[in-house]
């Protein structure tokens, strides 16, 4: 048996038990590297030498390292041997959801893109998107769209699965640029992979670190653990649509655009001052693309304590939701209690008079939520917290690591407290309806 190897503990876990496993029976196995576009063995430094700045990485990489050819893709394989020892071998099937117990998940039609899984599926999106409608020419400009299958790639969900490889990707990038135009955009669809590169070697350096909570930078920051609040994140009812739009529309498809999950990062860390592990694990479990090292690595840089880390930065939603979303036709797109509300208040529904929101039929607090923080206020406060404790390192990461050991564990910790917590709260309805949500 044959696998590309993975660097973070659960991961790694699991493929020694797989070993394991096949041992018992006989079967060799053998690990091979191949979810980046640089193989570790041609980096410029050693893994435990990597930069800390991505810039750094990045220049050097472009500079002295070559990116190895994909193999070609065998015309045929040969045929399945007879016999294994005294057994027979059995091509067998693959099985389905229903044989594993499990029920498939309508596509929902507001979705960017009804993604299909497999190698097949991958080729055919690579070929769309670049031969096909030549929006690769343009990916610098659009990839941070909202709306529509093509403003970015969308390869992501074949990347983390394994159906697309980095060194495919690449190399139909040259090829394109042989042929038809080199710009700045074909340029950016290596730039793109050489960050989930980044990341993925960023968890072979630190290990368990990225998914403390000081991240590999071992900051003590005061992240609050506020559930509810965090619940009116999680299902998309903060009152600023910009935030909503997006937070529903990974929970109905598993998808959201990279300018969305920077935004909805923020204002979970920067503005609710919320544990970004939170953010992290909730990602983890809907995500389609999910890739345990990009996620939490962009979690950590979110949230300050990972890499490129300049102090308390954060995303400006008024701003943002102005510059990506003009006339509102996102948030249109996800929140129908917004349908016809006028482009020019759409993004700020709090600032609707009692006639307007008559005229336009929403009524604030019933139909959407208002504001659960005050953007500049909050920001205010928890850049307070920022910096009162950026400055101090976790004086005990092996305590951290006791209750934070890897995402799944996280889970169970935090939703034991959680039940501990609402065991005995006053109202029987709260009680009712958590422990039925657990």
């Amino acid at each position: 048996m044959y696998w590309h190897q993975e660097v973070t503990p659960e991961e790694t876990a699991v493929e020694r038990a797989v070993e394991h496993s096949l041992n018992r029976l006989n079967v060799s196995s053998k690990r091979y590297w191949g979810a980046t576009l640089y193989h570790p063995d041609n980096l410029p430094f050693e893994i435990e030498n990597l930069p800390d700045v991505f810039t750094q990485f990045r220049r050097a990489v472009e500079k002295e390292t070559q990116v190895w050819p994909a193999f070609a893709i065998p015309d045929a394989l040969p045929a399945l041997p007879p016999k294994i020892g005294a057994g027979e071998v059995s091509r067998g099937e693959l099985p389905t959801l229903a044989d594993l117990g499990l029920v498939a998940r309508p596509l929902d039609p507001r979705g960017v893109l009804a993604f299909q899984g497999g190698e097949t599926q991958a080729f055919a999106r690579l070929q769309h998107y670049f031969w096909q409608s030549d929006r690769i020419q343009v990916y610098q400009e659009t990839r941070n769209g909202l709306l529509g299958a093509d403003y970015s790639s969308k390869f992501s969900p074949w990347l983390a699965n394994g159906s697309l490889s980095p060194r495919q990707v690449y190399q139909e990038v040259q090829a394109y640029e042989q042929q038809r135009r080199k710009n700045d955009s074909t340029y950016w669809i290596i730039f793109e992979l050489t960050w989930r590169d980044y990341f993925r070697f960023i968890c072979a350096k630190y290990d368990r670190r990225v998914f403390y909570k000081g991240g590999i930078r071992g900051l003590s920051i005061a992240w609050q653990q506020d559930w509810p609040r965090f619940e009116q994140w999680r299902v998309g009812e903060t009152g600023y649509p910009l935030i909503d739009a997006n937070m529903k529309e990974i929970a109905a498809t598993g998808f959201m655009s990279n300018r969305g999950r920077q935004n909805v990062a923020s204002f979970l860390t920067k503005n609710l001052g919320l544990d970004w592990q939170m953010g992290a694990q909730w990602f983890e479990s809907v995500l389609i693309d999910y890739d345990v090292c990009s996620n939490w690595g962009n979690w950590n840089y979110a949230a300050g304590v990972g890499n490129d880390a300049r102090g308390f930065r954060y995303f400006n939603i008024a701003k943002q939701s102005q510059n990506y979303d003009p006339d509102g036709a996102y948030v249109k797109h996800w929140l129908p209690a917004l349908e016809q509300v006028p482009s020019p208040k759409v993004h700020t529904p709090w600032t609707l008079q009692p006639a307007e929101q008559k005229r336009f039929e929403v009524r604030l607090g019933v139909d959407y939520p208002n504001p659960v923080v005050d953007l500049q206020k909050s920001v205010a406060v928890n850049e307070r917290r920022y910096q009162e404790r950026s400055h101090k390192k976790i004086s005990s990461p092996v305590i951290e690591a006791t209750l934070y050991t890897t995402p799944a564990s996280q889970y169970i910790c935090k939703t034991y407290f959680l039940i501990l917590k609402l065991a005995f709260h006053r109202d029987a309805e709260v009680r009712h309806v958590v422990t039925s949500y657990i």
